[in-house]
């Protein structure tokens, strides 16, 4: 097993699901919860089903510190990968329509030239470089920054990356608050760019991003803390030296249904912690565990264990 794709899901098979499925070169690997109707993903070609037995064969207590009905089951898809000898793993989400040129252009584990923007702030926010920056920011960056968000100085350099964050076209990933004080949410197309990175930590997320091997030993969606589950993996994987590079639309997001104020208080926490967390991860990786609920760290800590056992 080569090259993997991870996601859950609730739903019966989406659009974007059977196209991610139909990818040559490509295995995907959908981890179930209670509620997936896993008979219709074990009729699709192409396609490891786990479920929620398969999860618990693999860690009944790491299941049990997680919990059910929540994306961060998604961790034991990224177990699996590891174990079965992938060496490149994307994670997507369900609602993420791949386009036709999806994972056509993978740049991890090489060296590759890059538009690097150097910036003064504790953070640079990915969509801070496009023409629609005034109107919207990534998920996740601190909201603290926003009203001083510096211009970023733009140079050219070699990089070694291990994250690949690919953009999404139509409905980006941005804050409820973000969202809500839009007019119309949806309709954001991303010109084509060269890759590119910063001189600062990142918000990335979990919905259409590739990472190499070696990330995933310390990259866990960490239950318990609402919508920064995938945003805190991002910064504390970069604290660790991992490079993340941002690359072009690869995907458009038909987005599930959302309740804009149920996202709002599930992103509070970032809202409060962000910037502190990564000033605290500037000094040391180890401090996660202090913006952390005990029983998240916990689950944490047991899927570290498990990936240096595989």
């Amino acid at each position: 097993m080569k090259n993997c794709i991870v996601t859950t899901t609730i739903f019966k098979p989406s659009l974007a699901l059977k196209k991610f499925s139909e990818l040559k070169d490509w295995t995907l690997i959908v981890v179930g919860d209670l509620k997936t109707p896993q008979h219709l993903y074990k009729k699709l070609n192409n396609v490891i089903y786990l479920s929620p037995l398969d999860q618990e064969k693999i860690s009944k207590k790491l299941s049990n510190l997680i919990g059910w009905n929540c994306i961060q089951r998604r961790n034991f898809g990224y177990i699996f990968a590891k174990y079965n000898g992938a060496k490149v793993v994307a994670s997507v989400d369900d609602d993420n329509i791949p386009y036709s040129d999806w994972g056509k252009k993978i740049f991890l584990n090489k060296k590759i030239n890059v538009n690097y923007f150097n910036i003064r702030d504790e953070v640079f926010d990915p969509l801070s470089i496009f023409k629609f920056k005034e109107k919207i920011w990534h998920r996740g960056y601190p909201i603290n920054l926003l009203q001083k968000r510096a211009k970023a100085v733009k140079n050219s350099k070699i990089i070694k990356a291990d994250i690949q964050a690919n953009l999404w076209d139509v409905c980006p990933d941005i804050d409820a608050i973000n969202r809500i004080s839009l007019k119309k949410e949806d309709n954001f197309y991303f010109p084509k760019v060269t890759p590119y990175s910063s001189n600062k930590y990142s918000p990335f997320n979990s919905q259409n991003t590739i990472f190499t091997i070696d990330v995933l030993k310390n990259y866990f969606l960490f239950p318990f803390v609402g919508r920064m589950d995938d945003i805190w993996a991002s910064y504390y994987v970069q604290s660790l030296g991992f490079k993340v590079v941002f690359c072009d639309a690869t995907v458009f997001q038909k987005r599930n249904q959302h309740v804009y104020y149920n996202d709002f208080k599930n992103e509070l926490i970032g809202y409060v912690n962000n910037f502190d967390l990564v000033k605290s991860l500037y000094h040391n990786p180890s401090n996660i565990k202090n913006f952390l609920p005990k029983r998240s760290y916990l689950a944490f800590k047991e899927y570290q264990k498990i990936m240096k056992t595989i």
